[in-house]
């Protein structure tokens, strides 16, 4: 190139930057500073080819610093090709925002779609889904990259459960705008966003569609969308489903593998969870951090204590690796749940790092459950120190004062809400009929078929007591007579969708609710009683796990 001349011109020096630069970027570097006045399009190139190279930390420091030049050089100005790399580099949301001031200052209003999506995906990465979906908006012909954008997005910038549910919600409805549009046909990407969508909704109905659509237009079935079904079926209560996907999948990851174990731990297999454990240690996969963590957690919902344990302990002795902040968390909830909480909490104090507020509050939790008030107070005045605002924190030490009936202490624990300007999460339950998904709070008269849903209420509890069942009150936690108790016990988010599937879905379908928080002793009483008088079988899952009620039993054998 240099004896005949082409290392005069753009095109073909832009080429040598970009092999020079994924072979050896010192020399695309040097070749680069002895270009008397690269163009916009140079620059352009090595920013790009910069910001792919693996060594991301350094490599983006770089490609700012590149930026900076074209900022200080007079003769040259960023164009639409500058920012989209940029903003995938971007190690914070003020060095986005402040580059987002550059796009306008520098393109104005007019940059093109590229630089659009480039946004979008910035604003997404950090959790503003709102003016990601803003400036999905403005495209007037969004190409297929770019409905995937959006979709992945609502798939990734979730923060809590509301939000989990909404989010959730948005995804399935873009993805129905999406196929109004001829010209853009769904591809792998699309459908692991969509089915990721059901599996947090417990969609069924739409995740068996993206399934049949995978299948009828011979979409391959990799581990990414082999992982999203399997992900997907676990989530929505068919079990059986999923390990079918997986047991089909031609090639199986790691990734796979930590989804199948995940599912049959919320399931409550615990002795299916750790055989799968060893199945893919025989077939020399090695576990990640996920895996020990989903084994874990199937151990902690059967209360194999035991197994749990040499499963923590394999982390270093098998495979020469140190349990990190999230597999100490999975080892207090083992030892908490199974009523070891003096065990769980000498673990937690011997830690090699300090606990955070996931590992408090699960020790909170345990206290709770097993009525240990002393460790409960501990673990809550570490929780107030990490998390002063976060709801749930307060709320559990304030049920285990309530459990006991110390009224004043549950006073204080709410005006300590109160002082700090903290509301508790209400409890939503989300039923799917017919293909549509329908949502009840507390006490909620909202839905257009409020006076039926009330009127079966008032029947299931009558024959409720026909049975023997009495309400267990003290899961109400106000300081009211006994009647109003049962009275709210009997509208709790779940009974809602409980009694609205019962009047109008099929007599022969199962009820699949999926609830947002942990599902009481008197609700999950009652339902195992409702699934025997008529008939049904329910599938609740709940925050912890899932519960499947059939003819007066619960696959969790009251254990959760």
């Amino acid at each position: 190139m240099v004896t005949t001349g082409l290392t005069h011109h753009t095109y073909p020096l832009s080429k040598l930057l970009y092999l020079s630069s994924t072979l050896a970027l010192p020399h695309a570097l040097t070749i680069f500073n002895q270009i008397p006045n690269p163009t916009i399009f140079l620059y352009n190139t090595l920013i790009s080819s910069v910001i792919s190279s693996t060594n991301r930390k350094c490599e983006t420091h770089l490609a700012f610093s590149l930026y900076e030049r074209v900022l200080w050089d007079k003769t040259i100005r960023p164009n639409s090709h500058t920012y989209p790399s940029l903003f995938k580099a971007c190690g914070s949301h003020l060095h986005g925002l402040a580059l987002h001031a550059h796009v306008l200052k520098f393109l104005g209003l007019a940059y093109d779609d590229f630089v659009q999506t480039s946004l979008l995906n910035f604003y997404a990465k950090y959790g503003n889904l709102g003016v990601a979906r803003y400036l999905f908006d403005q495209i007037r012909n969004p190409d297929l990259a770019t409905w995937n954008s959006m979709l992945s997005a609502y798939g990734s910038g979730v923060t809590s459960k509301e939000e989990d549910t909404s989010v959730s919600m948005e995804a399935l409805c873009l993805f129905t705008e999406m196929q109004k549009n001829p010209l853009v046909k769904p591809n792998e990407v699309t459908l692991v966003a969509l089915v990721s969508a059901c599996a947090n909704l417990g969609a069924l109905c739409q995740g068996i569609w993206a399934h049949v659509y995978v299948l009828k237009y011979n979409i391959k079935l990799n581990y990414y969308v082999g992982t999203a079904l399997i992900d997907m079926y676990s989530k929505c209560g068919c079990l059986d489903l999923a390990y079918q996907v997986f047991d089909e999948l031609p090639e199986r990851d790691i990734l796979c593998y930590n989804a199948m174990i995940g599912g049959f731990g919320i399931h409550g297999y615990g002795h299916k969870a750790l055989q799968l454990f060893e199945k893919m240690k025989l077939q020399r996969l090695v576990p990640d951090d996920v895996t020990f963590v989903v084994t874990m957690c199937a151990c902690s919902h059967v209360g194999l204590v035991d197994e749990g344990c040499k499963v923590f302990e394999s982390i270093n002795e098998d495979f020469g690796k140190e349990p990190k902040l999230e597999h100490y968390g999975c080892l207090i909830d083992l030892l908490g749940r199974a009523g070891r909480v003096q065990e769980a909490e000498e673990k937690l104090k011997g830690m090699p790092m300090k606990p955070n507020a996931i590992l408090w509050r699960s020790l909170l939790g345990a206290a709770r459950v097993h009525g240990n008030l002393q460790v409960g107070e501990i673990a809550l005045k570490h929780l107030l120190e990490l998390e002063p605002e976060t709801s749930g924190n307060y709320v559990l030490l304030s049920n285990m004062y309530a459990s006991i009936n110390r009224w004043e202490d549950v006073k204080r624990v709410r005006k300590l809400m109160k002082d700090h300007g903290i509301n508790k999460m209400p409890g939503s339950s989300l039923v799917e009929v017919n293909g549509a998904m329908h949502q009840f709070l507390i006490g909620d008269k909202t839905h257009p078929w409020s006076k039926r849903i009330y009127s079966k209420l008032e029947e299931v509890g009558k024959r409720l007591q026909q049975y023997g069942h009495k309400p267990r009150t003290k899961e109400v936690l106000f300081d009211i007579d006994e009647e109003e108790k049962e009275d709210a016990l009997t509208y709790h988010s779940e009974r809602l969708a409980i009694a609205f599937a019962l009047v109008a879905s099929d007599s022969t379908a199962p009820i699949r609710i999926i609830k947002n928080l942990r599902v009481c002793s008197d609700c999950h009483e009652s339902t195992k009683l409702i699934s025997m008088i008529y008939g049904r079988d329910i599938i609740v899952r709940d925050r912890i796990r899932f519960h499947h009620f059939k003819n007066g039993t619960c696959s969790c054998r009251d254990y959760w």
